[in-house]
């Protein structure tokens, strides 16, 4: 896999959201293309004109963490697009390596999620599945968990009639999921599964590739998700989401309400009805097998 094309039109998206004004730059003559032109990229970087269009054309591999970060200064790029730029280097000089997404989680993170009764709290890898989840996780997440396969929240989002209803604010949702599958792929692009994963939803989603090709990335640590649950209704839920260093390509998203609001009351109304699932609808085996062996314990 070549990612010079990825590093190209990266850096042709952010350059073009820039203005020459933004820049503190004259704004000049009439122009051909939106935003920056390549000339004034290598100025406000300090480099050749030459030498930022080599980089432009995806010659990446071996630059500088010096000249990398007079690039992102120059192009007014956020933490997320940093990184991203510091992953797409990374990748460019390195050989392929095949590498398949987390699935397997750890008995004492299960532990954890079990001791988690009174907020929604699931473990998903980078190409956005649900590898597991405690009991209220697993309820408000139902209408994933009801999909053929691995609960996927890209494909369930994108591709699964019911994903527009689940998620109220459906493009701020669908941004945000698409901007997260391009940050793991700057960060791991030989990963086949979250390749495949993409060419499923750039070919069946008109939504999702014109949000791919946008070159959106993001950090996704803390905010507010809205939800409408089939059969709680609508739940308005602070989150906070951790990587977890101790597994690589997992992440640990915990959901909570404030005191004393609908949102709040609504998440006691899912623990009762969570309560009530059969097992077998609202996990997959392998949390089946885990229930299994926590209550022969």
């Amino acid at each position: 896999m070549d990612n010079r094309d990825e590093i190209r039109d990266f850096l042709i998206s952010r350059r073009a959201r820039i203005t020459p004004q933004q820049a503190g730059l004259a704004p000049g003559g009439r122009r051909r293309v939106p935003g920056l032109r390549r000339e004034e990229v290598a100025v406000l970087a300090g480099v050749s004109t030459d030498w930022y269009t080599r980089l432009e054309k995806g010659h990446i591999s071996g630059v500088s963490e010096d000249v990398l970060n007079a690039v992102a200064r120059a192009l007014q790029l956020d933490d997320a697009e940093r990184a991203h730029l510091f992953d797409l280097a990374r990748a460019a000089g390195t050989r392929p390596r095949a590498r398949r997404p987390a699935h397997k989680v750890r008995t004492g993170l299960r532990r954890m999620l079990d001791a988690m009764t009174d907020a929604p709290a699931i473990i998903r890898n980078g190409r956005m599945d649900i590898v597991a989840a405690n009991r209220l996780g697993r309820a408000m997440y139902w209408p994933i968990y009801r999909m053929p396969g691995t609960a996927n929240i890209a494909r369930f989002q994108f591709l699964d009639p019911a994903g527009p209803g689940f998620f109220p604010d459906w493009d701020t949702a669908a941004d945000i999921t698409a901007a997260l599958l391009r940050t793991e792929a700057g960060r791991d692009p030989y990963n086949t599964d979250l390749t495949q994963l993409i060419g499923e939803l750039s070919t069946r989603s008109a939504d999702f590739r014109a949000r791919w090709a946008q070159h959106n990335v993001r950090l996704h640590h803390t905010g507010t998700k809205t939800f409408h649950h089939p059969a709680i209704g609508d739940l308005t839920l602070d989150y906070e989401s951790m990587d977890l260093h101790a597994d690589p390509g997992l992440s640990l998203t915990v959901y909570t309400a404030a005191p004393d609001t609908p949102s709040h009351d609504a998440l006691r109304l899912l623990a009762s009805w969570a309560a009530t699932l059969d097992t077998a609808q609202a996990g997959t085996p392998e949390d089946q097998r885990h229930d299994q062996e926590r209550q022969s314990r």
